[in-house]
């Protein structure tokens, strides 16, 4: 439609979809959990199976940031059949309960905030030889854990809040489900406590720094539509130093990678352990053609290509488009040899993104000089000139636009669309003016909870509208 690695223990729900039997057998692993994690060495390598799980097909190895998107006016699904539809359904919004990609959100989810959880609940206990890179770990433990609930409370709304480890699945039947507003208090508790233990910078690539919590507090704080608390911690970002716009060929240069307008990303690499270290997102979300097995998910849709200026740097930097006339990203770079082990690193905070936020929060504070010296930095780093917008809903609809241009398939559009109360009016506007025959209800707004959770545990309820 649209104009056509190492699971270290039982993981919460995500095994309910099996039966009973299943639930029960131990962890399949040659690490033993109830004496495993006693040293330091032990503990960084469930942080970092942690991370590992930030790559799983669920969250940024496939889905994530189509979920992200693809129901939006700025991209689609080129092949609706392909992968039994797992795309092309959250595309057109016939998502239903079975659908592979929904179930694979909620239980790569759940197996994240499992790990962290685990990490969480022995670190306390572990002698470290330095105390701040025990600190650190402990942040970047609950910096994930707010990431996963972030992305799951505004996919699916109400969610099981799970924060201690899981040793007995049976034990948390008929918890149901959480309300969100206690989830997004636990989103900004992780963060603000991740805050004050992590570092201005880290040792390695990849790692979570400072700057990720306050860049993800302040579109937490967004989403809840609090812009003065939004303002504080973005601002904290922009005074901190650490992050800078970069030339515009620099950003997504798989050579570059740790630049400085990179806030916090999922990182994967090519030809490394037979090479299950890749990804396949190239693949995916490439046009059918343009690589073996590209499977054209998550395409920009035409309209959106056609909002760029022939001035705009970014046509033919992230943006650029077939022989045949199909929009595509560049934003994720080719491995020709092996197409599924993909070296691009998935971006999931940048300074673009957080100097766009910063002009709407200003903007809606009635900041607007503000507003609009944000706004420019991301256009000029463009080539455009500086905006002409002026009142407070000039520069609210030039900040839209200037998100959709810049943040194109970076999985940020849908959400967009959601905190700001705009996606059923945008969307049934956008069907109806690319001729499409769907129109969306305020029960589309949500995805449905996979039916395997609530066949298994009845008290875990399906989102209205849904079978």
């Amino acid at each position: 439609m649209k104009t056509q690695i190492i699971c270290f223990t039982i993981g919460f729900i995500v095994l309910f979809a099996s039966c009973t039997g299943e639930l029960d057998q131990q962890p399949i692993t040659s690490k033993v959990s109830t004496v495993f994690y006693s040293s330091e060495a032990e503990i960084e390598e469930a942080v970092n199976g942690v991370y590992a799980g930030l790559q799983s097909n669920g969250l940024y190895g496939r889905y994530m940031v189509a979920a992200g998107e693809i129901q939006s006016d700025e991209t689609y699904d080129e092949v609706p059949a392909n992968d039994s539809g797992d795309f092309g359904k959250l595309d057109d919004f016939t998502a239903n309960s079975i659908l592979g990609s929904i179930g694979s959100i909620w239980q790569d989810s759940y197996v994240a905030v499992q790990r962290a959880n685990v990490v969480l609940n022995r670190i306390d206990d572990v002698s470290f030889n330095d105390e701040a890179v025990k600190n650190a770990r402990i942040g970047e433990m609950k910096f994930i854990r707010a990431l996963v609930y972030f992305n799951l409370v505004r996919l699916y709304g109400d969610v099981p809040l799970v924060t201690q480890e899981t040793t007995d699945p049976n034990s948390y039947f008929g918890q149901g489900r959480t309300s969100k507003d206690l989830v997004y208090n636990q989103i900004i508790q992780d963060l603000t406590e991740a805050e004050s233990l992590l570092p201005a910078s880290a040792g390695r690539e990849g790692k979570v720094i400072k700057t990720a919590t306050q860049a993800l507090l302040g579109k937490v704080f967004m989403t809840l539509g609090d812009w003065s608390d939004a303002k504080i911690w973005l601002d904290r970002v922009k005074n901190s130093n650490v992050h800078e716009l970069v030339p515009l060929t620099d950003v997504f240069d798989i050579n570059k990678e740790a630049n400085k307008e990179i806030i916090f990303s999922v990182q994967f690499a090519s030809g490394i352990n037979g090479n299950s270290e890749g990804s396949s997102m190239y693949q995916n979300y490439s046009p059918t053609g343009i690589i073996s097995g590209a499977k054209g998910h998550n395409l920009p849709t035409k309209s959106l290509y056609e909002l760029y200026t022939q001035e705009d740097l970014r046509m033919g930097t992230y943006i650029d488009i077939t022989s045949g006339g199909v929009p595509y990203s560049l934003k994720l770079k080719a491995n020709l040899s092996v197409p599924a082990d993909g070296g691009s690193n998935v971006v999931v905070l940048r300074y673009a993104d957080v100097l766009l936020m910063l002009a709407e929060v200003e903007n809606e504070l009635g900041n607007t000089a503000a507003a609009v010296s944000c706004l420019n930095q991301v256009r000029v780093r463009a080539g455009l000139s500086e905006t002409a917008a002026s009142t407070q809903n000039e520069v609210r609809e030039a900040v839209d636009l200037e998100r959709r241009l810049e943040l194109v398939c970076e999985g940020h559009r849908w959400f967009d669309l959601l905190r700001t109360g705009r996606a059923i009016e945008v969307m049934n506007k956008w069907f109806a003016d690319e001729h499409i025959l769907i129109t969306i209800d305020a029960h589309h707004l949500l995805l449905p909870v996979p039916l395997s959770q609530i066949n298994t545990d009845p008290s875990i309820k399906q989102n209205p509208g849904y079978e």
